[in-house]
């Protein structure tokens, strides 16, 4: 449980809330529900072992943050209680609730155990896989999508270690899950990329040789059908920068070739290359010049990746 003040706000419950949801409880010491609520929210605090953090402000010591967010809310009474997540309040309630709809509340917005399970084991996957061994992270990326079927990442990190094993019927398999998130007018950017990504290996264990592919080529730079098959073999075996070159020489001379394939096909893999948004950190230290109080996290600055960034501007090139 934190106690939170003008000064430590924006770092204990804007900042934090990004990685873990924080719980605010707007209280004060006449308040007679306030303090039948604050054991039951201490209670649940331990309860959920982490999957949140509790923090307290007192209305009457700090009435900016109290007065900003009942103005927000329109609420006019105390007890309050406001989630935080992503940097930003998303729900809250109002007076001394029985802990069963307390649990009800901050089920709707608190990971389950086995979500917070499957990102850890994700981030041990990743380090396994930084270090060369994969099959150890394959392991413990089969495990997190056991946990929490919908990791998202996780299952993409999957998919990307299979693909690279040469195992493309499992990740075949891994994706079917969300193969459906991959199609029609709502279709997901990285759902569709990685359903891409599938079927580049899934066509090229029935490819041309890569000499036959470049002879074709040579013999007619035009020939996009051998060079966007050259480039699915590319993509397929993780040569990511020499399938674009091949498919930008496509977009170069016909952008609209065979319904845009060789657009879809770069989009696609830029995204497998460009790894998720990072959790927004915390403000440094002494960066303000005085305590204010802000309900919306400043925006992080993501280091540019220059590989992503040279072939981005080169397909905008291409098509403009």
């Amino acid at each position: 449980m934190i106690n939170v003040t003008l000064q430590n706000f924006e770092r204990d419950v804007i900042a934090a809330s990004v990685t873990t949801p924080v719980l605010l409880d707007i209280w004060a010491e006449w308040c007679g529900p306030c303090k039948a609520l604050g054991p039951v929210l201490e209670k649940l605090e331990a309860a959920y072992a982490g999957r949140f953090i509790l923090a307290k402000v007192d209305a009457d010591a700090e009435p900016e943050i109290a007065g900003q967010l009942s103005q927000m809310f329109g609420v006019r009474s105390i007890p309050f209680c406001v989630m935080f997540a992503g940097g930003q309040p998303v729900d809250g309630f109002v007076g001394a609730l029985p802990e069963k709809q307390i649990r009800e509340f901050l089920d709707k917005h608190v990971p389950s155990a086995e979500a917070v399970e499957s990102e850890e084991d994700l981030v041990e996957a990743e380090d396994l896989a930084a270090h060369g061994d994969a099959d150890s992270a394959v392991a413990k990326l089969q495990a997190a999508l056991q946990l929490d079927a919908a990791n998202d990442e996780a299952r993409f990190e999957l998919i990307k270690l299979l693909l690279a094993a040469g195992r493309a019927a499992e990740a075949r398999a891994a994706f079917d899950p969300v193969a459906a998130r991959a199609a029609g007018p709502l279709a997901e950017p990285r759902v569709a990329a990685f359903g891409r990504y599938v079927e580049a290996a899934e066509q090229a264990a029935g490819a041309r040789p890569v000499s036959e592919l470049q002879a074709a080529i040579a013999a007619n730079k035009r020939d996009f059908d051998a060079r966007f098959e050259l480039a699915q073999v590319h993509f397929a075996a993780g040569r990511f920068t020499d399938a674009m070159d091949e498919l930008l020489e496509i977009l170069m001379r016909d952008k609209k070739w065979a319904d845009e394939r060789a657009r879809l096909a770069y989009v696609a893999i830029l995204e497998v290359m460009t790894k998720p948004q990072p959790k927004q950190p915390a403000k440094a230290a002494g960066e303000a010049a005085k305590p204010t109080l802000e309900l919306a996290g400043k925006a992080a600055v993501v280091s540019a990746d220059p590989v992503l960034d040279q072939y981005r501007r080169k397909l905008s090139m291409a098509l403009f």
